[in-house]
C-alpha cells in the first residue's frame, strides 16, 4: 500500500478502457454515491447482459475473508478482481484475452506512465497485473466507520443515535429476531475478523435462494444500496423485514413500532463521510 499506489488504482477503478466497451469500468456497477453499489436488481456486463447477482457494496472490504456471493474460496480482491474482468458468461468487463493491448494502451498515455512508475518503482512501466494490483489497493482503502452507530457505540457519544435506534439495536441484536446471528461482526456481514485478528470462516446463510448458500451481506451503508438480496428482489428494507417475519429461517413478529425501531437501526449504519469522500 502506498499513496501512488491508491491514486492509481482510484483512477483504474473509474477507468473506462478496461471494458470492451470503452464506456463502462468498475465504477459502473460499484457507484460510490450508492455506497459502490449500482442501484439495479441486477448487475449489468459492458455488452448489456445482465448478470445473476446483485451488484455488492465494496464497504470495508479490506476485512473480508472472501468475496463474491458464491465462492467462499475467493480470499483476495486480486483474485476477486478476475472475475468481472474476464468472465464470459455472461461477460461482464469483457477484458478476456485483450489484457496485453489494454496494458499498452495504458502505457502510452502520458499520464498513467509516471503513475505507474510511482505506484510500482522497479517494475515494467505497465502490466495488467499491476492494474489489478493498484485497484484492489484502492478498493481497501474504502473503509467506512463514522456512521451515527460508531459515534455512539465506540466514541461514546449518546446523542448520535436516536432513542427508536436505539430500541432498535436491542431487537437487532435480541435472540427473538436474531438478525445478528448472520449480520455479525464490525462489518454487520458473515465474513470478519475477531479483536484478536483470527480468521472467522466466511459464513454463506440457505436463505432459500435456488442458487443454494448465499453470503450474508454488509449492513453497513445499507440505506444506500436498494434493492436487496443477491438478486435484488426486495425493493426496500420494510420489503426485506417482511421477507424475514415471514421465512422459515427463525420466525418472528414484529409490532409496527418495533418495525420503525429497527428501520432506524439500521439507518444509523449510514456513514455520510464514506460517501462524501469521493466527491
Amino acid at each position: 500500500m502506498s499513496e501512488a499506489k491508491v491514486a492509481l488504482g482510484r483512477r483504474l477503478f473509474h477507468e473506462t478502457r478496461l471494458s470492451v466497451s470503452g464506456r463502462d469500468s468498475c465504477a459502473s456497477c460499484h457507484d460510490p454515491a450508492r455506497a459502490f453499489t449500482d442501484g439495479r436488481r441486477v448487475a449489468v456486463g459492458a455488452t448489456g447482459a445482465a448478470t445473476r447477482h446483485n451488484s455488492m457494496a465494496l464497504v470495508n472490504v479490506a476485512y473480508n475473508t472472501s468475496y463474491g456471493w458464491t465462492k467462499p474460496t475467493v480470499r483476495s480482491l486480486e483474485e476477486q478482481m478476475l472475475e468481472p474482468l474476464f468472465n464470459e458468461h455472461p461477460v461482464e468487463l469483457g477484458l478476456k484475452g485483450r489484457e496485453a493491448a489494454v496494458a499498452a494502451e495504458l502505457a502510452l498515455d502520458p499520464a498513467y506512465a509516471p503513475a505507474f512508475a510511482a505506484a510500482f518503482p522497479g517494475e515494467t512501466p505497465v502490466r495488467f497485473d499491476l492494474v489489478v494490483k493498484a485497484i484492489a489497493a484502492y478498493e481497501r482503502t474504502l473503509i467506512s466507520g463514522d456512521s451515527p452507530f460508531d459515534a455512539y457505540v465506540f466514541r461514546g457519544d449518546h446523542d448520535a443515535m436516536p432513542a427508536a435506534a436505539k430500541r432498535g439495536m436491542a431487537l437487532f441484536f435480541s435472540e427473538r429476531v436474531g438478525c445478528s446471528s448472520c449480520h455479525s461482526g464490525f462489518n454487520f456481514a458473515g465474513s470478519w475478523r475477531d479483536a484478536q485478528g483470527a480468521t472467522g470462516e466466511p459464513s454463506f446463510a440457505d436463505n432459500g435462494a435456488s442458487e443454494g448458500k448465499m453470503r450474508v451481506p454488509t449492513l453497513r451503508n445499507v440505506t444506500l444500496t436498494a434493492p436487496y438480496m443477491h438478486d435484488g428482489k426486495l425493493a426496500t428494507l420494510e420489503a426485506v423485514l417482511d421477507h424475514y417475519v415471514s421465512a422459515q429461517l427463525r420466525p418472528f413478529t414484529l409490532s409496527g413500532e418495533e418495525r420503525s425501531e429497527l428501520l432506524a437501526f439500521l439507518e444509523s449504519l449510514t456513514d455520510p463521510q464514506f460517501i462524501a469522500r469521493e466527491e
